[in-house]
Parts: C-alpha cells; structure tokens; sequence
C-alpha cells in the first residue's frame, strides 16, 4: 500500500516528512539498539506525576533475569481496585513502560486501577520467547499478589500498544487456554500481530513511523532462530477465538497493521466474542503518541477512554 501526503489526515500531514525519516531510521538494526540503549537509559525511573509510583523486580519463572516492573495506582480511590497488565510499545525491540506516562495515567483518571508495567525484554538482545514470558510471568505475579498491592482478584486487564497490543492479546490467549488468569477484558490496540505480513495493508507500505520494511526487520529480530510460528508468538495464528475475553482496539487506515486487526475483530465477533473497534481514517502508526493534540487523536483517545470506562463498570461493578 503506497501512501501519500494528501492520504493523512490533515491535522497529521505536519509530521508527515518527520514520520517517514523516522520510518526510515527503524530499517536499520543498529538504530533499533541504540533506541533500546538511550530509552532505557534516560526514561528508566521516571514517576508520573499525581499518581503513585513503584518498582519492583519480579522473579522470571522460565529462568531469566528479575523483571523490572513499575506499578502505579491513583494516590486515592476506594479498593480494592481492578488491576491491569499493561505493556509498552517499541515494535518488540525497544522501548520501556515509562514512555507511556500519558497512557497509563489516563486509563487511571478514566476508571481507577492499578497498571502494572513490565520492562520486557527486547528482541535485540533476546529474541522469542523472552518478551512474551517476562509478560506472561508478570500476569502471573498480579494473579499472585492483587490483593497484597491493592487490587482485585476476580479478573484483570491486559492492554498494550502496537507490539504491547500483540504481546497482550497473545498472554490473552495463553491465559484463556491454560485458565491461568481470568482476563476480564482485553485492549490491544493497533496491534503487532500478524508475522506473515502479506495482506494488502502490509505489503509494499510506506507510511509514516512504522512502513512494511521496518515491520519486516522487527519481526525477523522478534522471530529469530524461531521455526514453528504460534499463536503465543504471532497472535493473527490463532484459530480458536471463542475463549477470548471482550475486546477493545482501534487501528488507522494507512498503518500496516490495518488488515491484520481488522481480520482479528472479524474473528472475535464470529466467536460472539464482544468488541468495540473503530478504524481512524488517514490515521499512521502511532498517530495518537505522535500528534497527540490533533483532533483525530483526540478522537481515538476519547474512543478507547469511553470503551475503557464502559469495560470497567461492565466487568468490575
């Protein structure tokens, strides 16, 4: 899919030129390591004010290193509060949760919770099914110890962006497989889920931020030394969607991520599966972190804060 200027939304084209240098830069491994090498370096640590903020380091079960999770709650809410899963962006190969302040606080000012974030760790040094185990573990330990941090324990939430929102729906799919954890519901959004990269929004895109080469390269990191793909590791290879919790997503129409959610919607709604989707029309990857004061981010913000609140009092009355 070829993507033009005058395809994105007006209050978007201003970061149009940036976007596609930035879509550039991600082509290459080398920028990728030094995006994990300085986010890490500079964010790691960093609170959210007016809310509050913790570390931990969580034991691996699956015998890596302790997780570095942060957890943060709202300074005063009533408990016990329902607790969330939340995992951070970076294409599965940089990133930390403090780059998602804004996020995270505005999910706890919607509909108080608890957010747990795990600094998963990153393709670049360990490909799958290291991210996905340091995610899935961290589940697990909320599962352990909710009511010791404040929280509910008849269900959880898990959410993410881009390869957080594959991350969640593929620790989504594990916990309803195993029945691990009661997922309550579930928020991937635009999510990084389909390795094989061969519908018609994938192939050939050039958008900005995120373009079929820089996808292509994130998942060759993610699935290196990888030879049977599974649902844990690609979640659009799922073939049973009827356990799967409610759903909450939104995509943009000239990511490369557009097909592959929108097939992943039809398949929950054929299980019966309840899902609140929205497609923002001339919308990038990343839209709403990177032009977060454009009336189209706007949007999708108010959309997935509506859905959130809604999800909240449906399944936590």
């Amino acid at each position: 899919m070829k993507v033009t200027r005058n395809m994105v939304d007006k209050d978007l084209r201003g970061r149009y030129a940036v976007g596609r240098i930035l879509a550039r830069c991600f082509h290459t491994g080398w920028f990728s390591l030094l995006v994990f090498r300085f986010s890490g370096a500079i964010l790691r640590g960093k609170n959210i004010r007016g809310l509050v903020c913790r570390e931990r380091h969580i034991p691996s079960r699956n015998g890596g290193a302790p997780i570095r999770v942060r957890v943060y709650r709202p300074t005063a809410a009533i408990g016990p509060l329902p607790v969330m899963l939340y995992l951070h962006g970076g294409g599965y190969v940089h990133g930390v949760p403090e780059q998602f302040g804004a996020i995270i606080k505005g999910f706890i000012e919607t509909a108080p919770c608890i957010i747990v974030a795990p600094d998963y760790r990153k393709a670049v040094e360990s490909p799958y099914p290291a991210a996905f185990n340091d995610c899935y573990d961290t589940l697990l330990w909320i599962r352990d110890n909710a009511a010791s941090i404040g929280g509910r324990t008849d269900g959880f939430i898990v959410s993410g962006h881009s390869a957080g929102g594959g991350l969640a729906a593929a620790v989504s799919l594990k916990a309803t497989d195993t029945g691990d954890a009661k997922i309550a519901f579930q928020m991937p959004l635009y999510p990084m889920i389909d390795d094989r990269q061969n519908s018609a929004s994938a192939v050939g895109n050039d958008a900005p931020v995120w373009d079929e080469k820089a996808n292509r390269m994130a998942w060759s990191r993610y699935l290196d030394g990888v030879k049977n793909v599974t649902p844990y590791a690609a979640a659009a290879r799922c073939t049973d969607y009827t356990k799967l919790p409610p759903t909450i997503t939104y995509v943009g129409s000239l990511e490369p991520f557009r097909d592959e959610t929108k097939i992943y919607v039809e398949n929950l709604r054929r299980a019966n599966v309840p899902v609140e989707f929205e497609v923002f029309d001339g919308a990038f990857h990343g839209f709403d972190v990177m032009v977060p004061e454009a009336p189209i981010s706007k949007r999708a913000d108010q959309f997935l804060m509506e859905n959130f609140q809604k999800f909240a009092q449906r399944y936590f009355p």
